[in-house]
Formats: C-alpha cells, structure tokens, sequence
C-alpha cells in the first residue's frame, strides 16, 4: 500500500515538472522580453507624454485618459461600438464558410491537394500582399464604379435580395446575408487558418463511429449532431477564439487604425491616451473571450 502511494507522488511529481519544463520557455521569455514593456505600456496609459530635446518626459495624470476616451472621445466610442458589431456578426459566417469549405476539401477527387492550396492561399501569400492587390484591382474597380458587380447573376446583388424578399424572411435576416455577400471576399480571405484546422478535426474522426453509426441506420442528419459535431467541438472552439483574436487585430481593423492615428497626432500628448485606448481594447477582448469559453467549453465534446 506504502508503494503504491509513493509511486503515485513520484508519478504525480514527474507529471508536474514536464508540466513547468514545457511552460518554461514562454515563462522566461516573457519575463525577459514582455514583463518590462508591459509594465511601461501601464505607466503611459496613466501618464501624458511631454516630448523633450533629450528623450521624453511622464506626467502621471492617474485615470484621465480612461476618462476622456470614454466620456469626452465620440469617435472612440463609436469606432470601439462598430468594431465589435462588426466582428461578433463576421463571426459566424467565418465558421460557417470555414466548415463548408472543409467539408468540400475533405471529399476525396481529383486536384484535391491543389484545392487546399488555393483556399490557403491568402496566407501564404500575406494579408497585406493581399490588400494591395485587392486595392489594385483595376477591372474590379471598373465593375464597382459601373455598378455591374449586382447584375452579374440571378443569385447576387438584386435578385439575390429580391429572391429573398420573396422568401417572406425577416428583414433582419435578409439584410444579414447581403451583408455577408457583399464582403464575401474579404469572409473568404479570413479563412484559411480556420478550414485547416476544420479539416484536420474531420480527419481524426474515427472511421469506425460513421460504420457503426451506419450498421444502426442513421441518417446523414444524425451523422453529422451525434458524430461530426460533438467530435469536433473541441476544434470549434479553437476557431472561435482564433477567429475573434485575428478579427481584433486585423489590419484593416478601424478601432486598431485609430489608435494607431491617435498615438501620432498631436505631438506627445495622443499618445497616453491611445495606450489608454490599446489597454480598454484588450480588457474588453480579453471579457469577452472570457464569457464565450466560460459558456462554450461547458458544451465541448473531448473524445478519450
């Protein structure tokens, strides 16, 4: 009995120390690279910056700048309002088209491999490579000037709008999805990392479940509630979270542009507050991934 006990503490304390040897790396790296900075990036975001001959200078202004960001700041608060609307509403149709995608990529046909490329493609290339060739995009351009971009088929612009109306769909509903049609390129391009990571949580599900699954007589239906998406709940979830941080701190994120303009306007003295903003920005993120795992993982599936 005496063995078993301290074969279990030494087994328990062999599991601990490859627990901190794994963590130690990031532990050491961010107390030697990150610690420091965030800690001036506090004093900035409490402080106003006086630009000097010599370097710069901190007066500690305490929670001023909080202050006016949020209650002097209209713009702040109109540009932090939208940006979150915009990105819990992109959200989905991310995940949806991310798992749609992986579906299609998953089938077994020929050119599978170059398909996968090219849906990767955004990034490998780069965002920012991307933007500009968007940006340059010369019969593009032309089409969106001539207004042709809503007449090109019956499924888009117009009549996709029109076919819905017919539909008898709640308004707010019709005007979700041409919103999502609208920026599909830009949903498209945000989703390489996410039809990965769908794909490869396809693949690791046992071929015996579906076989069995089959051997009962369930329906495609039932395939997917009761196998694909318990089992690949635990892969969702990672999409969630990554999709939200790479919408946050996309770089055509309009609250991420203002503070960068804020910061460099108006000599030393935007810059406290643009900290100030940066600081209000990640609490608000860091809130809200907060609440969607508190609810979330209470739902995820991990297969043993």
């Amino acid at each position: 009995m005496k063995l078993n006990r301290a074969f279990r503490m030494r087994l328990n304390t062999k599991r601990e120390l490859n627990g901190w040897i794994f963590v130690a790396p990031f532990v050491i790296g961010f107390a030697l690279f990150f610690l420091y900075p965030l800690y001036q990036s506090i004093r900035f975001s409490l402080s106003e910056l006086e630009i000097m001959p010599g370097g710069f200078k901190l007066h500690f202004v305490g929670w001023q700048n909080y202050h006016k960001l949020l209650f002097e700041n209209v713009k702040f608060r109109r540009v932090f309002v939208n940006t979150m609307i915009k990105t819990l509403s992109d959200m989905p149709l991310i995940l949806i088209f991310s798992f749609f995608a992986a579906n299609l990529l998953n089938q077994k046909f020929r050119g599978r491999f170059f398909a996968r490329v090219i849906f990767f493609l955004p990034v490998i290339i780069g965002a920012q490579t991307v933007m500009h060739i968007q940006s340059g995009d010369f019969i593009t351009g032309m089409m969106r000037s001539a207004n042709l971009a809503q007449d090109a088929g019956i499924f888009s612009g117009l009549h996709l709008e029109q076919y819905l109306y017919q539909m008898k769909l709640p308004l707010q509903f019709t005007n979700y999805i041409m919103a999502a049609v609208n920026h599909l390129p830009a949903i498209i391009n945000a989703s390489g990392i996410q039809i990965l990571i769908f794909l490869a949580a396809l693949q690791s599900i046992p071929s015996s479940l579906y076989e069995a699954a089959k051997m009962e007589g369930a329906t495609a239906w039932e395939y997917f509630w009761k196998i694909t998406f318990p089992m690949i709940s635990p892969m969702m979830l990672t999409n969630i979270v990554y999709t939200l941080i790479d919408s946050f701190m996309a770089h055509n994120n309009e609250l991420v542009q203002l503070i960068r303009d804020t910061a460099w306007s108006g000599g030393g003295a935007g810059y406290g507050i643009s900290v100030a903003m940066s600081w209000f920005y990640f609490a608000s993120i860091a809130l809200i991934l907060a609440v969607i795992l508190g609810v979330l993982s209470r739902n995820v599936f991990y297969h043993e």
